[in-house]
């Protein structure tokens, strides 16, 4: 099979999904069963899958929605253990003090406690918290899905404490090979993948810069009683001023530190300057905007989750109230930061090696060690610390059970069509995955420019699987591959996939829908992602000229730049 016909059929499910979610308007719930029988035909016939592994990896994927599923539900359940202890009422009030202004909140809650939160987890658990308390302090919920879905870019080159480079990068590249090369030159491998990290760093927080102002643009547009770009305006020294105030620690912490830290530092000094910033008064709007009265609000715009907040609700202490999510902070950081802590939550794992026979497809899962325990573990916590009696927390696990069913549905569909588009790699034609022979398409056709679409090879990536991670391992020596073959640095090739690897989690169709169900705004994927695509387009042409310009301007180079690999 001509690679042009691999490369058009391998994109033949994302092209279906982008023509029923966005052009038609379809709901995920109606357009992936479609899509994953379209995926596993494809997969049956002109790959040449066998049926059996079609299969594995299909069960692979309801594996990997098991996980999602108890990130969700952790999210849902502290949000409504907050809901009914009071905790939300006084989070509100709290925000409305710092500035009762929009546009200054969705940078505050969004923007830095959303990457602190990446930064810590990964997982896409920014989404899943940052999204309902957006909804509880007085946003539109899909206005939070789309906000919550943005922020996913910057900082999740870094995020779960450098998960995507420190297991997607260096476990997709053919380390054993690499490290003779540079050991041969009195060089380690250290020294490389340290220029790597240091230069998704430094591309991450220039494309990363406009992101907040993304944020307030596109919510006065989309979410303002006037629908007013104009509105945004008064809102940019602040975006900017919250913008450098995690980037430049973001890319500092990179360059010096290592990939564990640049998105937790980031997010926590930049929350603390731009919080005293607001509080100051310092670059703020001198005229308030708010959305429009809820009763004015299009029901598109509302979630099945509804945040009411009265003068008889329950209130308590800020300081109280903001303790459950202080507490989930610092856990996930210990328990991505010390080993015998790790340990002992990975040590409660249920998995499968080699599903069905399967080479290469397995499945896990673990309970306390992913964000969802967590979560729930905070929650119980909460019960104590905010006094709560257990009948309302009762009430609360069954609103989040409840809630999570939509999702449940649609993900078992989506996260097993994306398993099996990329272990489609062993088949009875001798093809390669349908991912790799997409990008082989892309880089044969392109030649010398094709660093400019480096960043997009890698988003696509993303958006199949939902995972940075996931993107880097599966491409990351192909990536590198290329840039050999063209002469070019495959440090900064490499950069670049990350960089767009990270970029497409804002349209990855399984993040969207565990994002949406937070909330409870599923069937409205599509509208979502008809916005969201426009800032991950601006990530990836952004990067992938910086990309062009180091390697064929600057003439950036690495250690193992014109040597061949044993």
């Amino acid at each position: 099979m001509e690679l042009g016909l691999q490369a058009l059929l391998a994109f033949t499910p994302i092209a279906l999904s982008g023509v029923l979610l966005v052009g038609l308007g379809w709901s995920a719930k109606r357009a992936m069963p479609l899509v994953y029988v379209v995926t596993a035909l494809i997969a049956l016939t002109a790959w040449g899958v066998s049926f059996n592994r079609v299969l594995a990896a299909t069960l692979e994927g309801i594996i990997i929605t098991v996980q999602v599923l108890w990130i969700i539900f952790g999210a849902l359940l502290l949000l409504n253990t907050l809901k009914h202890s009071g905790g939300i009422a006084s989070i509100r009030s709290g925000f409305a003090r710092i500035s009762p202004d929009r546009r200054i909140q969705v940078i505050l809650i969004a923007w830095l406690f959303g990457c602190f939160i990446e930064g810590a987890s990964g997982f896409g658990t920014p989404a899943a918290v940052a999204g309902p308390l957006m909804v509880a302090v007085g946003f539109p919920a899909l206005s939070a899905v789309m906000f919550g879905m943005i922020i996913q870019s910057t900082p999740v080159s870094f995020g779960a404490v450098g998960t995507p480079l420190l297991v997607g990068v260096q476990g997709g590249l053919q380390r054993e090979s690499m490290t003779q090369a540079l050991v041969a030159q009195g060089q380690g491998w250290p020294d490389f993948f340290n220029l790597i990290v240091e230069r998704v760093a430094l591309g991450h927080a220039i494309a990363g810069t406009l992101i907040p102002v993304f944020l307030v643009f596109f919510m006065t547009r989309f979410f303002g009683r006037n629908r007013s770009w104009s509105e945004a305006l008064p809102a940019v020294p602040f975006a900017l001023f919250s913008a450098f105030a995690f980037t430049i620690p973001y890319g500092l912490a990179g360059r010096f530190l290592g990939p564990e830290f640049p998105s937790l530092l980031g997010g926590l000094l930049g929350l603390a300057l731009a919080t005293l910033a607001a509080r100051a008064g310092f670059l703020v709007p001198k005229k308030t905007w708010d959305f429009a009265d809820p009763k004015e609000w299009p029901e598109e715009w509302m979630g099945s989750i509804q945040m009411k907040v009265d003068h008889a609700t329950k209130q308590i202490p800020i300081v109280l109230a903001w303790v459950p999510y202080l507490l989930l902070a610092l856990i996930l950081v210990l328990s991505r930061t010390m080993p015998d802590f790790k340990a002992w939550l990975l040590s409660v794992s249920v998995g499968v090696k080699d599903i069905l026979g399967e080479a290469g497809i397995s499945g896990n899962f673990q309970p306390l060690y992913l964000p969802g325990g967590i979560l729930v573990f905070v929650c119980l916590l909460t019960i104590l610390l905010h006094r709560m009696h257990m009948s309302d927390f009762v009430k609360a696990t069954r609103e989040s059970g409840g809630t999570l069913l939509g999702a449940g549905f649609v993900l078992l569909f989506t996260v097993p069509m994306v398993r099996i588009m990329i272990q489609s790699g062993v088949n009875a034609n001798e093809l390669a995955s349908m991912p790799i022979s997409m990008a082989r398409w892309v880089a044969a056709s392109v030649g010398d420019v094709y660093p400019v679409f480096a960043p997009t090879v890698g988003a696509l990536g993303a958006f199949l699987a939902g995972s940075n991670t996931v993107s880097n391992l599966m491409l990351s020596q192909y990536q590198y591959s290329v840039a050999q073959a063209l002469g070019v640095s495959g440090a900064t090739m490499v950069a670049a996939q990350s960089i767009g690897a990270a970029a497409g989690n804002m349209i990855a169709i399984h993040n969207v829908v565990a994002a949406s169900a937070t909330v409870g705004v599923m069937g409205r994927e599509g509208q979502i992602l008809r916005r969201t695509i426009i800032p991950t387009i601006y990530y990836v042409a952004l990067v992938g000229a910086l990309a062009m310009v180091a390697m064929h301007v600057v003439n950036w180079g690495d250690p193992l730049l014109g040597v061949k690999l044993p």
